[in-house]
């Protein structure tokens, strides 16, 4: 039998091994849930929506990751994870991680590429990670 990929990074330091608390990845969801009302207000900026739905997406992110027994100190691995954690295709979880980098950029450099068209599409995979979530949560 072979080892989880999760477990795997534990080996390495990418993750530690932290059992789910109770009520940790439903708060987290419910502050994704927020940000993402936030990044749909169309008087915010652009950069404004953009932000929001990026930390919706993180939050469901590592909620998922908590839901698993999981915690990382790297913003940009709960990305990479969900492949392990909800089953998400590579080709959706890289959308989620290249909006991690242009969120460097912004934060680091003060330069955001983000556009309308790219914001939609992370307030769309937000969205569906959000409910992806709350369906794994209704299962355990």
């Amino acid at each position: 039998m072979s080892r989880s990929p999760l477990e795997n990074l534990v080996d390495i330091g990418q993750l530690k091994r932290q059992a789910p608390v109770a009520g940790e990845a439903e708060r987290l969801i419910s502050m994704a849930q927020t940000r993402l009302a936030d990044s749909r207000q169309a008087g915010v900026s652009l950069e404004g929506r953009f932000s929001s739905a990026y930390t919706a997406a993180h939050l469901a992110a590592m909620s998922a990751m908590r839901l698993e027994g999981y915690r990382s100190e790297n913003r940009y691995i709960v990305f990479q994870c969900l492949e392990h954690t909800m089953g998400w295709p590579a080709a959706r979880w890289r959308v989620l991680a290249a909006a991690h980098n242009t969120r460097n950029r912004a934060e680091y450099e003060g330069f955001v590429e983000a556009d309308e068209r790219s914001v939609r599409e992370l307030i769309v995979l937000a969205d569906a990670l959000i409910d992806d979530v709350r369906k794994r949560m209704r299962s355990i």
